[in-house]
């Protein structure tokens, strides 16, 4: 539109608001009142067109260890995060010690930590303890993005996605059906009916120990596939590794299951899973550490671990539609 077409439109709308000579509401300065009017369709369609652009999720979970600082495993992945833009998950044990707030800040702090801003973390059983059974001191540490003390399970939105936060240490939050979480759980996926949603929590659903669905999880693992949602990412065991998308039951689903990512990665000392791998087991790497980057469309998601520098080879990449 040519500057002198816009003009009369707006010398009307001026004058129109001029002539009004009463008003309950102290007067807004009108020339920003006219560009308003005159962007808003305009401005709502960039809105709309970012809201669906993608965006990123990285991370992994079991991650610090007291290290000297810039030295260690924890370092390790937190300079992979140097290099990837975006927001960043954690699938619990962020120090994988008692869960102390000197530990959260000599031991996370130097590495993961000067990307705390961008962390939304999720808690494990080194956060949630028997000597701090309401994670206090990792509620301190990372404040709100932790969701409630004494529960950490909450929800955001990251572009066009749906993420929820459970908490999977049941004997100190209940995760049984019909408890608080669950009940919370399931009302925050009814108000959030995007396309694409996304869980993390610490404890794996179904891994090498629980082929057919571990039963500490199994009401909030239901409650999740009964919604369609279509990720879990997870951590507990010190690989990583990807799942087939399956049922509660551990049952392959390829058209409505929830798909899991096994993420402890991050720095803890590396595991070996002796006990073999399970058929509902996609792609697994024992002898790296590293992070997972999600790329999340409005309407799949694109997946790629990034392993620590010198194993490049130790990888795993792939997209998929969401449900």
């Amino acid at each position: 539109m040519s500057a002198g077409r816009q003009a009369a439109p707006v010398a009307l709308l001026l004058a129109a608001l001029s002539a009004c000579s009463t008003t309950s509401e102290a007067p807004r300065d009108l020339p920003a009142l006219a560009l308003e009017a005159a962007g808003a369709d305009r401005a709502g369609g960039e809105q709309r067109d970012r809201s669906l652009a993608p965006v990123t999720l990285v991370g992994a979970g079991d991650i610090a260890w007291c290290e000297p600082p810039g030295v260690g495993p924890g370092e390790v992945t937190a300079k992979l995060l140097d290099a990837i833009p975006g927001a960043i998950f954690t699938t619990g044990d962020n120090s994988n010690g008692n869960g102390s707030l000197a530990e959260y800040q000599s031991c996370f702090g130097p590495s993961w930590g000067r990307h705390l801003t961008r962390i939304r973390p999720a808690p494990g059983n080194h956060d949630y303890t028997a000597e701090r059974p309401t994670g206090a001191d990792y509620h301190a540490y990372f404040g709100a993005a932790a969701g409630p003390p004494g529960k950490g399970y909450y929800s955001y939105d990251l572009g066009a996605w749906h993420v929820v936060v459970l908490n999977s240490e049941c004997n100190l939050v209940s995760c049984a059906a019909g408890g608080e979480q669950e009940r919370w759980l399931a009302a925050d996926l009814a108000s959030h009916p995007m396309k694409c949603t996304l869980a993390i929590m610490h404890r794996p659903h179904v891994s090498y120990s629980s082929p057919g669905g571990s039963s500490y999880t199994k009401a909030l693992f239901s409650t999740l596939h009964a919604a369609g949602v279509d990720v879990l990412l997870t951590g507990h065991y010190h690989w990583y590794e990807r799942m087939k998308p399956v049922g509660p039951g551990g049952t392959p689903d390829p058209e409505r299951g929830v798909r899991e990512f096994i993420v402890g990665t991050g720095g803890s000392y590396p595991m070996i899973n002796s006990g073999g791998w399970i058929a509902q087991s996609e792609h697994h790497i024992e002898d790296a550490f590293g992070v997972l980057k999600l790329t999340l469309h409005a309407d799949r998601y694109d997946w790629q671990f990034v392993p620590e520098a010198g194993k490049e080879s130790r990888t795993d990449s792939g997209s998929s539609p969401c449900h």
